[in-house]
């Protein structure tokens, strides 16, 4: 791992950089050619656990760190994508959020039932709400939803936010939930878009209910397999998520029915090379019909 030195604001980068880190920059940029300098430096900050005491991505310290390298000439990042135009939204969600964090909810979780969850359009109001609470509070930020996902939102009796929710790709592979499967590659190949991943759940912070996280999930996968079909016109059998081990025990996937199948090696969810190293999570699966062997099989 790269040491540094100095605030987030004015990172020196150590002058012993080793060349294999320099290989893992270069590999993703020529691996992720689409990504700009803000995605890279996202994922690099997940790779290598680089995090605020809150846990969200260092990622402005690591752009600056990019930035160095590149104006050395050690490496050749993407072009800087220059947008001009207002950012919707974000005025507001630094308002909402503000408000919101002074708000805190600490009680017994019948004083706020029932708890309403709802789709969110990426597009809306809510869409935007909903990245930008994400992107702030959750230690893996906002990311991308690329193809088919699902956002949610949940609130308790006051229609104040509790929780986001995010399900999109499934990992293309994973053993120990193949395993579970009983699926060989060309199976998995054929039907791994009846599956999906829930890639980020974020319990907004100044929310302190016991029981919330599982009492959400729970209400969450009973909806999921119908406002999917509905959004995207095809089923879904089978829940994914991965749970990094050093930060999070499961508590609230293992208390709402998730079985743990297994453990990752340490690399990325999509990374056909085994080239990236990342933090080892556990995995967890939740079959949405009884049938989901037959299903995902077939």
């Amino acid at each position: 791992m790269i040491t540094y030195y100095g605030d987030d604001k004015k990172m020196l980068l150590k002058p012993d950089i080793t060349q294999s880190e320099i290989e893992l920059i270069e590999k993703l940029i020529d691996k992720h050619p689409s990504w700009g300098r803000t995605r890279l430096s996202v994922e690099l900050c997940k790779i290598w656990n680089w995090c605020h005491p809150d846990g969200s991505p260092k990622e402005i310290s690591c752009r600056d760190m990019l930035r160095k390298l590149d104006s050395k000439g050690l490496i050749r990042l993407p072009e800087k994508i220059r947008n001009t135009g207002p950012k919707p939204g974000r005025k507001k969600g630094i308002q909402l959020s503000l408000k919101l964090a002074h708000t805190r909810i600490e009680t017994d979780i019948k004083k706020i039932l029932p708890i309403r969850v709802q789709t969110v359009k990426d597009r809306s109001y809510k869409g935007k709400e909903f990245k930008f609470l994400v992107n702030r509070y959750h230690y893996l930020g906002f990311g991308q939803s690329v193809g088919e996902n699902l956002k949610y939102m949940a609130y308790d009796r006051y229609s104040r936010p509790l929780a986001c929710l995010l399900f999109g790709s499934a990992a293309w592979s994973c053993a120990p939930r193949d395993a579970f499967i009983g699926w060989d590659a060309d199976q998995r190949k054929a039907n791994l878009i009846y599956t999906t991943n829930n890639m980020r759940y974020l319990i907004l912070p100044w929310v302190k209910v016991p029981h919330l996280a599982s009492h959400i999930l729970a209400k969450v996968a009973k909806r999921v397999g119908s406002d999917w079909e509905a959004k995207y016109g095809h089923p879904i059998y089978l829940l994914e998520t991965f749970v990094e081990c050093a930060r999070f025990a499961g508590t609230c996937y293992r208390a709402s029915n998730w079985t743990r199948v297994g453990s990752t090696k340490g690399r990325g969810r999509n990374d056909r090379s085994h080239s990236i190293k990342v933090p080892v999570k556990d995995i967890y699966l939740y079959p949405l019909v009884k049938t989901f062997r037959k299903a995902l099989t077939s």
